[in-house]
């Protein structure tokens, strides 16, 4: 089948998993731009369309429900008539699919592991006959533990991970994603860039799913103790989401293919973030420490100068500033989110 490559009038961009967290921050900051349309694609296994809502009314901005895991062409969709793709084709795709769950290693094991094999072969398939520049969007997960002599992971670190402990669906399918792009580009020619995600936080993110920031945030609004699951010394990074994302898609812009480093390069006490929580909301909760979450690795700082000297990319959100307005906008939507069943362990069963 020839290649579609055609003169177009507005980029047509796809973001894979664009309902989640990350993704839709992305789909949110194209739309803005009046020379592109955006296709979402995603399956709501994680994501839901709450993220996306305000974007929905736009005639540039189209919702398709697949499952990438499955084959798509994105032709066949009569909502997406306007977009022309069979004339116009693709022009990038931001691949942010990522099925799993931080606190249960294992609700969405299978679906995680076919997301990083079948499915990012299925997102470079269509690259491939689109002509599309692709970003994936890979994860520290991959370095595991920091090496001992350094807690700063360099991008040539080829990292320490097992391929079969409960966590492997996740962080050994972000290394063999990032060897299929690699692959993938190296055969057909492509342009496929790997970014590297580090921990990244702000509104959207999954609640009661075991990430700090939100998960501290709803404690301290509902005045309960704000637990700490390692030990008192246990740090980790911060970096805000429209620094993430704005790293992201400079990547994208840029001749770089990566692996790059996205994140913030300073390392925070949690004690000393969840005490900053508690104080942004104003509330009497009191910090408690408990055990990790089971085969958790230890947090590494990236160094992220590859960032910085090639696509002149940092983070420039202070903790602070991000903190705050991630409370305020968990506060303005604690009660469309509960009434979703997505704001904390009571009501998040029923989701699914």
């Amino acid at each position: 089948m020839p290649k579609i490559k055609g003169v177009f009038k507005k980029k047509n961009i796809v973001v894979i998993g664009g309902a989640g967290f990350i993704g839709s921050h992305i789909c949110e900051i194209i739309a803005k731009d009046e020379n592109a349309r955006v296709i979402c694609v995603d399956n709501l296994v994680t994501g839901t369309v709450t993220n996306i809502e305000p974007l929905l009314q736009s005639e540039d901005f189209k919702f398709i429900r697949h499952d990438i895991t499955e084959p798509i062409d994105l032709a066949k969709f009569p909502e997406l008539a306007g977009f022309e793709i069979e004339f116009e084709g693709i022009q990038e795709i931001y691949n942010c699919a990522t099925p799993t769950s931080y606190k249960q290693a294992k609700r969405f094991a299978m679906e995680t592991a076919l997301m990083h094999s079948i499915g990012i072969k299925n997102i470079l398939d269509l690259a491939e006959k689109h002509s599309a520049k692709v970003v994936h969007l890979s994860s520290s997960a991959i370095y595991g533990d920091p090496p001992p002599e350094n807690s700063h992971f360099k991008e040539d670190y080829w990292g320490f991970v097992s391929s079969v402990d409960e966590r492997a669906a996740y962080n050994e399918g972000k290394r063999f994603a990032e060897t299929m792009c690699v692959v993938y580009s190296q055969k057909t020619g492509i342009d496929v860039k790997i970014a590297r995600i580090f921990a990244t936080y702000g509104p959207r993110m999954i609640m009661a799913e075991g990430r700090h920031a939100p998960d501290f945030v709803i404690s301290a609004l509902s005045n309960k103790d704000v637990v700490i699951h390692g030990e008192k010394d246990a740090s980790s990074t911060f970096c805000y989401v429209k620094d993430t994302v704005e790293g992201i898609m400079k990547l994208m812009d840029s001749k770089e293919k990566g692996p790059m480093n996205i994140g913030s390069d300073d390392d925070h006490k949690l004690s000393d973030v969840a005490q900053k929580v508690i104080d942004v909301v104003g509330s009497k909760s009191k910090i408690k420490f408990e055990k990790s979450h089971s085969g958790m690795h230890k947090q590494g700082v990236p160094d992220i100068k590859l960032a910085k000297d090639t696509i002149g990319w940092f983070p420039v959100v202070k903790l602070d500033e991000g903190l705050k307005e991630t409370v305020d906008y968990m506060r303005s939507t604690q009660s469309h989110y509960e009434q979703q069943g997505l704001w904390d362990e009571s009501t998040l069963d029923r989701k699914e």
